[in-house]
């Protein structure tokens, strides 16, 4: 097995060739995915640094990997002695990717990528950052399959009907309901490309992502036609049928770029650059235009029919079950049975599997004791993995996808006597959450900043964290004026964004904290009503975001 510093000699070798003077391997498939499929894991194998998250950038005589501060703790662990230098994004002193790209390449240079693993709008600003140098792109290769020689094959998972019991509506009808919306923006076709969007479109559903029941496909809709583009063997007979009824044909899953190549000239091709790799945006030929925007399927998909929401009231009601047999397994028999952080995820996913319409995990359980709390998305291996104890804090954050919905679920479990330091953390935590659950529309920014109060001060040791002393770059504002502080658009609202973030991590990062769970749980929780709060910005265009999405970036 080659080692990583011998990869990265490989693919030097292949950049001299082409004449590159970088090569870019971000972490996306083809569809801009937040979890990608085996064989698009390509960072992953260069690296050795396996997080949901990260970009690695190789240079003639350098390699460097930038992440978030979710994976700080594990890039710095899984990166050492690797010559991959770590870059923390956010951080102070610590240059974006473009930023380093415009530093470093000199005039007419070349980078190189695959251009499907690059979305289009990541593809758009470096184009932009990099016009001054001259910085021409090369994204027609792939140059990590030659290194790769038992990488995992492209996944063609059977796909599935979910049926209109589940869905609620016919796809007939959502075709209509997406075909009237391209009018309205004016266009003649549109290049479906999020996994999740065309798994609601067409009520499919696949196994071709781990923990997502997605497969892989494109769809090219216009007023007349609908083709889906899916790897050859993954639509069966039935489904493509069914299919055929409503006016869907086939065709291979990498033909998706002829077929736009050959739409004729005049055509407005819709497509959303968040998710349409840049090969497929350079794919619409001279004489048609791109109308790059939010894709109109996702306000749709937001909003559920009866159906739907019954359903997800079943699935939490089924979910629930299960957790309450955990947790009373948790406490009572847990201990006794000399259960460990993977047995006990392994028991959670036997009651979920109890389940009719249980299908798989909605992601890897997080089962985290004492210490581990700290470490934020920690996922216990046979090397880490820990025996629970009669004493302590368990964090348990995990779900299950269903037929009818899925879950996403984050308890702090009291194992036994905990400190007053937990009791302390756990009790923030829980005030927080009330302020936040009675919170209402222009209140929210209030509950939050009482939130902050709380956690303005806390001592860890000889560590204290004041939150309003960070919550500014230059001047420090009260928590009377964060409101209208949060308010700022630009560079400097982004930078205390992050700067909040990185005050909130600082307290949970700490292994030997006691509390580490409690505030776990919490920045789980402000975590998703930061993705939240970003979607609904987006497709809403709110004048700013709530607070919420303030907090951490």
């Amino acid at each position: 097995m080659m080692t990583t510093a011998e990869k990265l000699t490989a693919l030097r070798r292949a950049m001299v060739q082409r004449g590159l003077a970088a090569y870019l391997v971000p972490t996306d498939d083809f569809h801009a995915s937040e979890y990608v499929g085996d064989y698009f894991k390509a960072r992953e194998y260069l690296s050795g640094f396996t997080g949901s998250a990260g970009t690695l950038l190789i240079l003639p005589s350098r390699a460097l990997l930038w992440t978030d501060g979710r994976y700080f703790l594990q890039a710095e662990s899984q990166l050492a002695g690797s010559g991959i230098e770590l870059m923390r994004s956010g951080e102070p002193d610590v240059p974006t990717l473009e930023r380093f790209l415009l530093a470093e390449l000199e005039d007419g240079s070349l980078l190189g990528f695959d251009a499907r693993t690059v979305n289009t709008a990541l593809a758009r600003r470096l184009g932009n950052k990099l016009r001054t140098k001259h910085i021409r792109f090369a994204g027609d290769e792939d140059l990590v399959d030659a290194l790769w020689p038992d990488r995992p094959p492209l996944s063609a998972a059977p796909v599935w009907e979910l049926g209109i019991d589940y869905a609620g509506e016919a796809r007939a009808d959502k075709l209509a309901r997406v075909r009237a919306a391209m009018a309205d923006e004016g266009a003649d076709a549109f290049v479906v490309t999020a996994l999740d969007e065309l798994a609601w479109l067409l009520d499919l559903r696949g196994n071709d992502v781990a923990c997502t029941p997605v497969f892989l496909g494109f769809l090219l809709l216009t007023k007349e036609d609908a083709v889906l583009c899916a790897r050859a063997g993954a639509v069966g007979e039935e489904v493509k049928a069914a299919l055929a009824a409503d006016g869907v044909r086939l065709a291979d899953y990498e033909g998706i770029y002829g077929l736009v190549r050959a739409l004729p000239r005049g055509t407005r091709v819709l497509l959303d650059g968040a998710t349409a790799n840049y090969r497929l945006t350079q794919s619409v030929p001279d004489g048609a235009e791109t109308l790059d925007r939010p894709s109109p399927i996702v306000p749709m998909k937001a909003v559920k029919n009866a159906v739907e929401q019954e359903n997800l009231r079943r699935a939490h009601l089924a979910d629930g079950i299960a957790l309450t047999r955990f947790l009373r397994w948790l406490k009572c028999d847990a201990v006794r049975e000399g259960a460990t952080e993977l047995s006990a995820a392994a028991k959670l996913e036997e009651y979920r599997r109890e389940s009719a319409d249980y299908l798989e995990p909605s992601f890897d359980p997080i089962l985290a004791y004492g210490p581990h709390g700290a470490i934020v998305h920690y996922e216990a291996t046979e090397e880490t993995d820990v025996p629970l104890e009669a004493h302590g804090l368990l964090l348990a954050d995990t779900g299950g996808h269903y037929r009818t919905g899925t879950t996403d679920v984050t308890r702090t479990v009291a194992l036994g006597p905990v400190a007053g330091e937990e009791k302390r953390a756990c009790t923030l935590v829980l005030r927080g959450h009330l302020a936040l659950a009675a919170a209402r529309a222009g209140y929210l920014h209030d509950a939050l900043c009482h939130l902050m109060q709380q956690l303005r001060l806390y001592r860890i040791g000889s560590l204290i964290i004041d939150l309003t002393s960070v919550a500014s770059a230059g001047d420090k504002p009260s928590l009377a004026q964060l409101p209208q502080v949060v308010r700022h658009r630009g560079a400097r609202h982004i930078h205390q964004r992050r700067n909040i973030r990185h005050a909130l991590l600082a307290v949970a990062q700490q292994p030997e904290n006691a509390h580490a769970a409690a505030v776990g749980e919490l920045l789980e929780h402000v975590r998703h009503g930061l993705e939240a709060a970003d979607r609904l910005h987006r497709f809403l265009q709110l004048p700013h975001r709530a607070l919420v999405a303030v907090l951490v970036g």
